[in-house]
């Protein structure tokens, strides 16, 4: 597990935002100044999550609207019943960073 740079945290606007990192395919979320980052490929079908619409802290996925929470991955409402990955964020220097396995195996 490494710690990588996703990019400066003002480079990202509020929403979500599409993130590949080692192989990873990630969907980092901005809300205020705190950031969460899962795979951004919905657990039900191939879909990005961070095309998704955010409420509070739940991701409709935008196929088929499962939405998940931002915060632990986990499902909130059908069709989807797997959570998806989550990643630990960081601030440092006003850069984020984003915890993963360097590895460049791919989520989904």
């Amino acid at each position: 597990m490494a710690w990588l740079d996703a990019g400066a945290a003002d480079a990202f606007p509020e929403g979500g935002s599409r993130v590949d990192l080692a192989g990873h395919a990630l969907a980092l979320f901005r809300i205020g100044d705190d950031f969460y980052v899962i795979g951004d490929i919905c657990s039900h079908a191939f879909a990005s999550l961070s095309e998704g619409e955010l409420w509070d802290y739940d991701v409709e996925c935008p196929l088929h609207g499962a939405e998940f929470d931002i915060r632990t991955g986990i499902p909130q409402s059908l069709p989807a019943t797997r959570p998806v990955p989550t990643y630990e964020v960081k601030l440092e220097q006003s850069r984020v960073m984003v915890k993963v396995d360097d590895g460049g195996v791919t989520d989904g």
